[in-house]
């Protein structure tokens, strides 16, 4: 004991602050041995059983933090589409207001939180199933989702990488931290390689990050012309004519819309099969309201009220803040004809685009000739009409040649007409593609596209338009989210410097934590003398 005195008073130390450094490096609950140690009077060393137990636990707290995290970024970005789903519920008479899906998305990132209550172990377990089950409804249910999932990388790439390089660098001390008091070898180097790892890809990530909106200012396409989806849906109701000369004090090109034809040979604006979503038809004809649109008459259409479930339900938040003067406007709204919704657009100048519905109809191709002759009778300038349905479509070529041919397709080989104009989803199309359809004069227009981050992508991708229910959002969008310079070491600087020096912190830590163990096997074989 003489010779453990005096090395430690050589060292500078005493049996106090050594045991202090081991309760540092051991903290409650953290068991520190080595072989053969004997633990002498006044060394404090914390030993409890539940060391690898608590670690685990830790990491599976941090595991579901970053799936719940994962799926709150899905939730953000599938609001886009959310309209989608809530027209689903909505013919069965149920609709989730935009604040309760901001609401539930919340409450799954913050779930883990909560974890830190009474029983945490089983809020943990219920949160990874939870969001487990939400990922499996998604990919059954919504699966062209995860396509809209890969447009959005496009848009948060970049930001994405600056996050992770940031999130990584943060962990680098808890880890350090972890292998200091980790007598596992093992552990201690696979940590190591797979942060080092880690960090080594985000080192390389920059060069395969893509994205349309990584340009130079002056190569920045004109932006995209808007097409209002059955009018402009967030402030009237939709395919109304409250809802068309809304879009056109949005500044939209095109009014989009839906045309059915009813039984008396009328063709008239909807988007469902079934009436009972935007109408109050279960009111007024409770016997007949799980009936075609086309089973009824014009003259029983006209006495259907088409505006008030707009107020009641409030699809969209925008509802909250209509002035009293267009709530009794949307009040007063009923079916418009398409020969109504045809002399709107001629006095406002706007083109109309429209489906013919439904395709499978008995009555189709009469369907076709009482739309044409509307159209023909209206004097709208044939070129102000945008023609989508595919059925009987070399018809109407040869009754109104004037009108303007949209196909719902991409273009094929041996295409014996090329196309000029196609309408696809946003997820159907790459970025690559636009620019090949625009370098061949081809006019694209991609649906539904609500949010300016994905307007911004579609944007700098070179669109010719976009059909959306936001006019209102995107009409004083005067310039992409943002743009970078296509420079990888401009644009992601971070990890650079980063990363060799976070893997060398680390391995000095697993170095300091060998160099720890020889100290005290040499403190511990001069005890034993």
């Amino acid at each position: 004991m003489g010779q453990l005195s005096a090395w430690t008073h050589e060292a500078g130390a005493s049996c106090e602050p050594l045991c202090t450094l081991l309760q540092a490096g051991c903290s409650p609950g953290v068991s520190a041995t080595w072989p053969g140690a004997r633990c002498p009077a006044g060394v404090c060393i914390a030993v409890t059983s539940g060391f690898q137990c608590d670690y685990s636990w830790f990491l599976f707290l941090f595991c579901v933090f970053l799936f719940t995290l994962v799926w709150l970024y899905f939730a953000i970005i599938i609001l886009n589409d959310f309209h989608n789903f809530n027209e689903r519920k909505g013919r069965g008479g149920f609709c989730l207001p935009y604040q309760g899906r901001v609401q539930l998305a919340c409450r799954m990132l913050c779930a883990p939180l909560t974890a830190l209550c009474p029983a945490p172990q089983t809020l943990l377990i219920l949160t990874a199933l939870v969001v487990a089950a939400a990922f499996i409804g998604l990919g059954i249910k919504w699966a062209e989702e995860w396509r809209s999932v890969r447009v959005s990388l496009q848009a948060t790439g970049p930001f994405l990488h600056i996050g992770i390089v940031g999130g990584m660098t943060l962990l680098a001390w808890p880890l350090a931290s972890f292998i200091y008091r980790t007598h596992n070898t093992g552990l201690k180097v696979f940590l190591l390689l797979v942060y080092c790892t880690v960090m080594i890809a985000l080192y390389l990530a920059p060069l395969g990050i893509t994205s349309p909106c990584i340009m130079e200012e002056n190569q920045l396409p004109p932006k995209p012309a808007l097409v209002g989806h059955r009018g402009a849906p967030m402030l009237a109701p939709e395919n109304t004519l409250m809802s068309l000369y809304k879009a056109v004090d949005c500044d939209v090109q095109v009014f989009e819309t839906d045309v059915m034809v009813s039984a008396d040979g009328v063709p008239f604006l909807m988007h469902d099969e079934e009436l009972t979503r935007t109408t109050n038809v279960q009111a007024v004809f409770p016997e007949r309201a799980a009936l075609n649109s086309t089973a009824f008459n014009w003259t029983d259409l006209q006495q259907l009220d088409a505006g008030s479930w707009f107020l009641e339900r409030r699809p969209f938040p925008t509802v909250q803040s209509l002035s009293a003067g267009d709530r009794y406007q949307v009040a007063e709204q009923r079916i418009p004809s398409l020969e109504q919704a045809l002399e709107a657009a001629k006095q406002s100048n706007i083109s109309i685009m429209f489906d013919l519905r439904p395709e499978n109809h008995s009555d189709y191709q009469s369907f076709v000739n009482a739309t044409l002759e509307v159209i023909l009778q209206s004097g709208i300038p044939l070129q102000q009409v945008l023609w989508l349905p595919d059925g009987f479509r070399e018809q109407v070529k040869q009754q109104a040649p004037g009108i303007q041919q949209v196909y719902g397709r991409k273009r094929l080989q041996n295409e014996k007409e090329p196309l000029l104009r196609v309408n696809l989803p946003y997820q159907d199309m790459s970025s690559e593609e636009i620019r090949q359809y625009r370098q061949d004069n081809i006019s694209v227009n991609l649906y539904v596209v609500n949010e300016p981050w994905l307007f911004s992508v579609l944007w700098c991708s070179g669109v010719s338009s976009v059909t959306t229910n936001a006019c209102q959002v995107l009409k004083e969008m005067k310039h992409p989210i943002w743009l970078l310079v296509s420079d990888p070491s401009i644009l992601h600087p971070a990890p650079q410097p980063c990363a060799p020096a976070i893997c060398g912190s680390l391995s000095a830590a697993a170095l300091q934590e060998s160099e720890t163990d020889v100290l005290l096997t040499k403190i511990n074989s001069l005890m034993q003398e």
